[in-house]
């Protein structure tokens, strides 16, 4: 997800400047992009910006338990979103998922909401969270190992396609990060949600 929006930022005319920030430095080379290498438990200052993307995510089994999984898909999230209002962004643009509810009983359900009420309560003019369905892409590009479920998921598409529910059908991370794309330069006031069937269509 986050190589895909990466693509398109650096891409689009209307950003002079790209700022990415992770665990490792990037591999990619470009002008307008510079990378920054931090601790997610310790972030700097972050340098001033108008828009800012957050795809940051793991799954339960990838982070080894569910504290650590909080720690990321919660914990560093509202603090790169806090960071980066406090160095002036007013434009935000989320990635979270299906099912998000604070309220919910499913772990990864409520982290995934409380998470989005976190950032909906820091001031920003303008926020677009996408709720996608299982992602789908090309892992081998990125040299990340490949997910059953995402083998499975693309196999039931392709006889069930049309019987599964738009917004629970796998999608392209490719598709998601479009819509991101799209919709956070567009700073329409408030919060906006895009649910998985709405971002097939991007």
């Amino acid at each position: 997800m986050g190589q895909e929006i990466l693509k398109g930022l650096l891409a689009d005319e209307r950003y002079a400047a790209v700022h990415a920030i992770g665990r490792r430095q990037l591999a990619t080379r470009h002008p307008k992009l510079t990378s920054h290498t931090v601790d997610f438990d310790a972030l700097p200052a972050l340098p001033a910006v108008d828009d800012v993307y957050v795809a940051l995510g793991t799954t339960i089994k990838a982070a080894g338990s569910e504290e650590a999984f909080r720690a990321i898909d919660f914990g560093a999230v509202v603090a790169v979103v806090q960071a980066a209002r406090s160095s002036g962004a007013t434009n935000l643009g989320v990635v979270s998922a299906m099912g998000a509810n604070a309220r919910s009983g499913v772990f990864y359900n409520h982290v995934k909401g409380e998470m989005e009420n976190c950032v909906a309560s820091l001031g920003f003019d303008s926020l677009v969270v996408v709720r996608p369905s299982l992602l789908t892409g090309d892992r081998g590009a990125l040299k990340q190992p490949e997910r059953i479920g995402e083998r499975i998921a693309q196999a039931a598409m392709a006889v069930t396609g049309p019987l599964i529910p738009a917004n629970y059908r796998a999608i392209l991370a490719s598709k998601v990060a479009r819509a991101l794309l799209v919709n956070v330069p567009a700073s329409q006031p408030g919060k906006r949600v895009l649910l998985s069937g709405e971002l097939q269509h991007y």
